[in-house]
């Protein structure tokens, strides 16, 4: 029985070291790669500070962390197979982030840090890792703001739709109004749609927040899909309301009222009826839903 004992030792060793080997290779590469990320991440973190349209952001690093947690013994129950593929996308990851470094081009510099993070699990875990945290990985794109010319690509009509659809409500309430672009003319004032009432920030964080919440609180994957989509007009919708309301109140009410806290919480209010209809529309489908499968609806 001891020579078995023996025996048994002498085959684990190797594997156990073999772990240890790989843990220490992990934390060396990890700790390479924050030194090598800390800047780019930085100046991540302070766009989500200063930037209001980017500010959720800071939402979705903690949210992956958490799928990864609640997954936790799930992840432990896999057999590690690492594959060298993982070296490939590796490469391929400082192949990015060099060009986006060279080429002053910060979107790229960041979704880098994704295939980077991908290649190390793949290397170290294997592909069946890989496609146990494939969307918590896969969702870390939402905190890395759209580059800027496409950002203005779906800015700028955002902003006509918006304005075409309070031109055409206002007047149904007894406003006459004359649009020029995303100018609203006002017998009391002229309303213009700006960027920033473009309803892209609400627009933005509601997707993001549609995900989380189907995630939670859905398991039927095409009710998931159907809440991201819905964010889309419900986003519009809501920001439409709130150009149509700022019309009404700075015609019959006061123009000046419009400006400073009345416009900020405005933006808030709109935000939360946006997350409102959201819940509607999600209670709505699954009762259909459950109809559907023969549940009974109390």
């Amino acid at each position: 029985m001891s020579q078995l004992a023996e025996a048994t030792q002498f085959v684990d060793l190797p594997v156990s070291i073999r772990r240890r080997s790989a843990v220490w290779q992990l934390t060396v590469l990890a700790l390479l790669s924050a030194w090598l990320y800390s800047g780019i991440l930085g100046r991540l973190a302070q766009q989500w500070w200063n930037d209001p349209n980017f500010s959720h952001g800071f939402l979705v690093p903690l949210f992956s962390f958490y799928i990864l947690y609640r997954d936790r013994h799930r992840l432990r129950a896999l057999h590690p197979e690492p594959s060298s593929g993982g070296l490939l996308i590796v490469a391929c990851a400082m192949a990015v982030l060099i060009l986006g470094t060279m080429g002053a081009e910060l979107f790229l510099a960041r979704v880098s840090l994704l295939f980077l993070i991908l290649g190390l699990v793949v290397l170290f875990g294997g592909w069946n890792y890989a496609h146990a945290v494939m969307f918590p990985l896969c969702f870390l794109l939402l905190m890395i703001p759209v580059p800027t010319i496409l950002f203005n690509q779906v800015t700028l009509p955002l902003q006509l739709l918006a304005s075409q659809v309070a031109a055409t409500v206002l007047p149904w309430l007894g406003i006459p109004v004359l649009r020029e672009g995303n100018v609203i003319n006002l017998p009391a004032i002229p309303l213009q749609v700006a960027e920033a009432c473009s309803g892209i920030r609400s627009l933005m964080s509601l997707i993001t927040l549609s995900i989380i919440y189907g995630f939670l609180l859905e398991r039927s994957l095409w009710l998931r899909l159907v809440l991201v989509v819905a964010a889309i007009p419900i986003a519009i919708c809501a920001n439409s309301l709130r150009i149509i309301v700022t019309g009404l109140l700075a015609q019959h009410w006061s123009p000046a009222k419009i400006e400073g806290f009345f416009h900020s919480f405005s933006g808030w209010l709109v935000f939360v009826a946006s997350l409102f209809m959201l819940f509607v529309l999600h209670q709505v489908l699954s009762r259909i839903h459950r109809r559907r499968r023969g549940s009974v609806v109390i």
